[in-house]
């Protein structure tokens, strides 16, 4: 698909542009400069044309700080990737020294640059303010508001003109992964080393990644989105506005994804915090894998891993359906292993079984282990079927409802997965009056 990269320097607005033409608040916009870091992506059309649009953090050239310099890194690599740039300047501070060391990076792109000048609040506004862009050379400068959306349209149109034909990618297949944990789990890490470049940064310095940030990739034949979240900490440790913002995105991403990958530190071990990431993931109703990273790091004997998957075991009881695999981001250690239970947990969460094999494993189960009673009067399961899919959901009609246990309920389930092999998805059970 035709890419369009918004560059420029910090707090322009390239983030209020971005939502405000995708349609959607994915990028995180806060008033501090240098919120957005790593590339994201977002899809747009203007007359018929759909193409993606990418965000990038603010362009400082000389900062030797080192998560300015790997934002830096970052815009440059969307650049390249780029079909036409829409570099974007602030109507209200000018032109300054940073805009001209920006404008002649891109110039050296050798791509099609549209200049638009941000913050032109006011309907109809052609300020003389204006005029002072043609000296940066990118030729005429388009007056836009981002956060009205006043003068996008004729943005939109320019940078149509310069995007080559494209074809619109199929969807349907594309299994969507989030990868969620704490902070410093090694999340950015792992989508770092299945995209086989720098595509997200990566630092010791916790926090670094705040939006979540979709990558398609193709591995092992099969097509997935990988999602790269925040790193999600107890809600009393999160005092900016940013971090906030961002653990809603991280949100957001295991709302739509379908499958979760939890990252764990091995060195760390499980923490309360864990649990209630997988938990909301579980919530959901998400095919979930767990991975323990950074396993290069630990001290190894024959029982270790045994010991570890018991431990986790007892930590996870409550998605005991979730597989385990024992990875390291850095060395790319049992990364096929873990794309493997991805594929798979997607199809068992996607998974359809028969109204008559359901009953027939019905009818077993409650040969083998009577249901209830209470006061003489006893449990009877009638029929059962299977409701949606993203997780399974059964229906099961019964006599009455409060003798219907939730022991009894955990008993079905069980059943239902040991038939029929559902690992790695929870399964929600709806029972049912007869007549309702």
């Amino acid at each position: 698909m035709p890419l369009a990269a918004i560059v420029g320097r910090p707090n322009v607005g390239k983030s209020t542009l971005f939502n405000k033409l995708t349609g959607r608040r994915i990028s995180i916009v806060d008033d501090a400069p240098g919120v957005t870091r790593d590339r994201i992506y977002g899809k747009t059309d203007w007359l018929g044309r759909e193409f993606s649009l990418v965000d990038t953090g603010g362009i400082e050239a000389s900062s030797k700080d080192e998560i300015l310099s790997e934002m830096r890194e970052q815009a440059q690599l969307a650049i390249e990737t780029a079909d036409v740039i829409i570099f974007v300047t602030d109507i209200r501070s000018g032109v300054t020294a940073s805009d001209g060391e920006v404008a002649a990076l891109l110039q050296k792109s050798g791509k099609p640059i549209v200049l638009c000048v941000n913050k032109c609040d006011r309907v109809g506004d052609n300020p003389l303010e204006l005029y002072e862009f043609y000296n940066l050379g990118l030729g005429e400068p388009f007056p836009v508001s981002s956060v009205h959306g006043h003068g996008t349209g004729d943005l939109l149109d320019e940078v149509i003109k310069y995007l080559p034909p494209g074809e619109v990618p199929d969807d349907e297949d594309i299994i969507k992964v989030a990868v969620i944990g704490k902070p410093n789990a090694g999340k950015s890490s792992l989508v770092n080393k299945v995209a086989g470049e720098k595509r997200v940064i990566v630092s010791e310095i916790a926090g670094t990644t705040r939006d979540a940030i979709d990558m398609p990739i193709e591995y092992n034949g099969e097509k997935y989105i990988l999602i790269d979240t925040a790193g999600l900490r107890r809600k009393s440790r999160i005092s900016e506005n940013v971090e906030k913002y961002g653990a809603i995105r991280a949100y957001m991403a295991i709302d739509r994804a379908d499958v979760c990958v939890m990252m764990i530190d091995a060195a760390e071990g499980f923490t309360e915090q864990d649990s209630k990431v997988a938990g909301y993931a579980h919530d959901k109703g998400k095919a979930s894998v767990i991975a323990i990273n950074k396993w290069d790091l630990i001290e190894k004997n024959d029982k270790t891993m045994r010991e570890f998957t018991a431990g986790f075991e007892k930590d996870f009881s409550f998605m005991r359906y979730a597989p385990f695999v024992f990875i390291s981001a850095k060395t790319g250690q049992r990364i096929d292993k873990l794309f493997e239970l991805i594929k798979y947990t997607s199809e068992q969460n996607a998974r359809r079984i028969s109204t008559g094999l359901l009953n027939d494993m019905l009818a077993v189960s409650t040969a083998r282990v009577q249901p209830p009673s209470d006061k003489g009067k006893r449990l009877k399961l009638y029929y059962i079927t299977q409701a949606s899919v993203k997780p399974p959901t059964f229906v099961i009609f019964c006599n009455k409802l409060d003798l219907f246990h939730f022991s009894y309920q955990r008993y079905i389930e069980n059943q239902i997965r040991e038939t029929f092999s559902l690992d790695g998805t929870p399964i929600v059970i709806i029972p049912r009056e007869r007549g309702e």
